[in-house]
């Protein structure tokens, strides 16, 4: 802490004066106009502020304003009232979800489980890919082939979910015969991995196949889409780095894993702090489009769970109490993920 004037001012032996030091006199200059100098940016580069509009707008409505109705997790719910009118319920609904001895208990944990593993296999076999499916593209020399093949996996993330849903259901659906079942059911059943009565009964009637089909599905609309950020990170490596590697006699498997992977870590590890922070965030519309009654058992997730009990059972503070544990854990991953990061590879979202 500055305390005398000697810690603003130098003295001018020359003409026996104090003065102020031409680096603090700048710093001082930049404190004084600090908001002005904001202000001619912004109207320099207002474009872009503008365009940044859109955005807030929806930030604003569709995640900072919803959040009020977060209330509804503590309140008594009612049709009518409003949740700011809505009488104090306190931590009943958490208590019902947690420790219940209810069917409701039973069914919200089996929720929970059936979303974590869900993203946890994703995470384990979904996360890769995209890498890979880098590495491969950068190892492509013809650009009319590459453009090809990275078109090609972009596609399916462009289909609508229920373009996405009704496709794999037809490949896997139900048949009254062997001939009129999917053509997947078809196929893993002369290969001998699925008997007649399970291709012809349907996998998605199937508990025990769903998990598969939801996760190969999510790779194929995912994989490609999300390998648009490491190819870049890719591309961005310095040639002189190849040819250190090359001329050290490192070949193409060499490059990769001295070159290639430690150029892109800190790319890989902000990737997966965010993965892992939406660990738990499933969205319900492809679960709600691809599961039924006969696949709760492993299909059911927490949105499907909120869903079905504040829609279709009017019971909104369970619903609203349901996501709110979801999320709050999901931010702890999110939490310990960066921190875990920070300290092993001083990378970190913030």
């Amino acid at each position: 802490m500055k305390t005398k004037g000697s810690d603003y001012l130098i003295r001018d032996e020359a003409r026996g004066i104090w003065r102020v030091d031409p680096e603090q006199a700048v710093r001082d200059d930049v404190e004084k106009h600090y908001w002005l100098n904001v202000g001619r940016t912004i109207v320099k580069d207002w474009r872009l502020y503008v365009m940044l509009v859109p955005m807030l707008l929806v930030f604003l409505f569709w995640r900072y304003l919803p959040m009020y109705e977060l209330l509804g997790a503590f309140k008594v719910s009612d049709e009518v009232k409003p949740v700011s009118e809505q009488l104090f319920a306190g931590f009943s609904y958490f208590k019902t979800l947690m420790a219940g001895a209810s069917t409701l208990s039973t069914e919200f944990w089996r929720a929970m489980r059936n979303t974590f593993l869900l993203s946890f296999y994703g995470l384990c076999f979904g996360f890769p890919m995209p890498i890979i499916l880098a590495l491969f593209f950068n190892e492509i020399r013809s650009n009319a082939a590459r453009s090809i093949y990275q078109v090609t996996t972009y596609l399916p993330k462009f289909m609508s979910t229920v373009v996405m849903t009704s496709l794999v259901t037809m490949l896997v659906k139900q048949g009254s015969t062997l001939q009129s079942a999917g053509i997947i059911s078809q196929f893993l059943r002369d290969l001998g991995i699925i008997s007649a009565e399970t291709a012809n009964a349907g996998l998605l009637n199937n508990p025990a196949y769903f998990r598969a089909i939801y996760q190969i599905s999510g790779i194929w609309e995912e994989a490609g889409y999300g390998s648009i950020v490491f190819f870049a990170a890719i591309i961005a490596i310095s040639p002189t780095s190849y040819e250190a590697a090359q001329i050290d006699g490192a070949n193409k498997w060499a490059q990769m894993r001295y070159v290639v992977l430690p150029s892109i870590l800190s790319t890989i590890v902000i990737m997966l702090i965010t993965r892992i922070g939406s660990l738990l965030n499933i969205g319900y519309e492809k679960v709600l489009l691809l599961y039924n009654p006969n696949t709760y058992v492993t299909a059911d997730v927490v949105s499907t769970f909120a869903q079905r009990y504040g829609l279709a059972g009017a019971q909104k503070g369970i619903a609203s109490a349901a996501e709110m544990m979801n999320n709050v854990i999901g931010m702890l991953l999110v939490i310990g993920a960066n921190t875990v990061a920070r300290k092993a590879s001083n990378v970190s979202l913030y």
